[in-house]
């Protein structure tokens, strides 16, 4: 059996679990949302296609929003979030979230330094409240080495199929990959608590990445009688043993 054979077949089993999973969190009514951060081309269109390739299409939504209108930049910032958290039974995944302001906006200038402070102060206390009204929070952070980046988005670039993966900014994701690094440190430093922790996922290798991601959302889901092998600790880890494990 060949490589692509064992992931094929071991991406079919989980996928298995979670439709037995999600109709499980159906059931109990439970609320879900998996928040996808990470550098350009870390892969997480790739893992939300697999999660969602089978998924119930009533009760999954992925958002991804796009820049926010003149009248969104003047409401409370996590105002254009809220409406699209889960009711009884759903799954929501964020491609990108309110974690913007703690990434790309300070980084490209599209936030004040204060507005980036105070995000920073009000993301725990806007988790806490999410938790607490009985949500599932999943974040994830996706990380990707800078060869490895620079390879996918010259992909990108040369794939007429990927048309719609290129983005102006892209340039940008290798010209400012200190200061996203940077941005990055902070925003786990400020924003990885107890009851909203961050969990890393090492992207280079895409399949393996991906089989590890959906190992974690089941774990963390824990239905009962599930049997999820524990995901690869080299590939996936708490933010808070991350030191020495993230690209710089």
């Amino acid at each position: 059996m060949g490589k692509k054979d064992e992931y094929d077949d071991a991406l079919e089993a989980l996928q298995i679990e979670l439709v037995t999973t999600q109709a499980w969190t159906i059931e109990q009514g439970m609320k879900v949302v998996i928040v996808f951060e990470g550098r350009d081309t870390a892969g997480k269109d790739g893992a939300i296609k697999r999660i969602t390739e089978y998924a119930s299409p009533r009760q999954t939504r992925v958002v991804a929003l796009p820049k926010p209108t003149e009248r969104e930049t003047t409401q409370w910032y996590f105002q254009r979030y809220v409406p699209h958290l889960p009711a009884a039974g759903e799954t929501v995944m964020f491609n990108r979230s309110w974690y913007n302001r703690a990434g790309v906006e300070p980084v490209m200038g599209f936030c004040t330094p204060e507005q980036y402070a105070k995000f920073l102060d009000d993301v725990p206390p806007f988790e806490t409240m999410l938790t607490r009204s009985g949500i599932v929070l999943i974040k994830l952070w996706l990380d990707i080495s800078k060869q490895q980046q620079a390879e996918r988005l010259a992909e990108r670039m040369e794939d007429p199929l990927k048309r719609f993966k290129v983005s102006s900014l892209d340039a940008e994701a290798q010209a400012r990959w200190d200061a996203y690094s940077k941005a990055r440190d902070r925003m786990l430093k400020d924003t990885h608590t107890a009851h909203a922790p961050w969990t890393i996922v090492a992207t280079d290798d895409k399949k393996t990445a991906r089989l590890n991601i959906i190992r974690h959302v089941l774990r963390t889901l824990d239905r009962p009688g599930a049997d999820v092998a524990k995901p690869d600790k080299d590939v996936i880890f708490d933010a808070g043993e991350a030191k020495g494990k993230l690209n710089a």
